[in-house]
């Protein structure tokens, strides 16, 4: 028998993979719902952020980075270079999860919004050494701040949708493990 723990575990990360195959694949389809040129918010990178402040034990690095590989290979861009640099920005966030359960949402707002600059500005200061062709800036920046107003949805429905929510400070599980 599974302890309850170990299945929430092992049910969420099987939650987290579905919702990232939903979003590759819908971002396959060959519809484009904004005709007007805004780019679309990056929805896998808001819901994994979302994640790893609230639990980060659901999405283990190896499954973050097995998700933005395969969106690497899908969408033809330099392959691992953009799962290392999420990979790298999520872990500096699962560093200071205790640290910001008491956060309120604009605050963490604010550091999310920090960490995707930060991996926008590494990301482009790489390929620019590389001499390798990237988006203009100011698409990159404008999906940018699209997927920072996805973020407060993303949570909203992780919160209401899957019962994701931050560990209280303290908080125990049922085998009496700290979170």
């Amino acid at each position: 028998m599974v302890d309850p723990l170990t299945r929430r575990r092992i049910l969420h990360r099987a939650l987290y993979v579905g919702l990232v195959a939903a979003i590759l694949f819908l971002r396959l389809l060959p519809v484009n719902p904004m005709a007007t040129g805004i780019p679309g918010p990056d929805l896998t990178l808001a819901l994994t952020l979302a994640w790893v402040l609230r639990r980060p034990d659901y999405v283990p690095a190896l499954l973050i980075a097995a998700a933005f590989l395969l969106e690497d290979l899908m969408f033809w861009r330099p392959v691992g270079l953009w799962a290392l640099i999420v990979l790298v920005g999520t872990e500096f966030l699962r560093a200071r999860e205790g640290a910001t359960r008491d956060l309120p949402f604009l605050l963490e707002m604010a550091l999310v919004a920090g960490v995707m600059v930060a991996m926008l500005l590494l990301n482009r200061m790489i390929l620019g050494l590389a001499m390798v062709d990237q988006p203009a800036l100011g698409l990159e920046l404008l999906r940018l701040v699209m997927t920072l107003i996805a973020y407060p949805f993303v949570v909203a429905l992780s919160r209401l949708a899957f019962g994701l929510r931050r560990a209280a400070p303290g908080e125990i599980d049922p085998l009496g493990h700290r979170l």
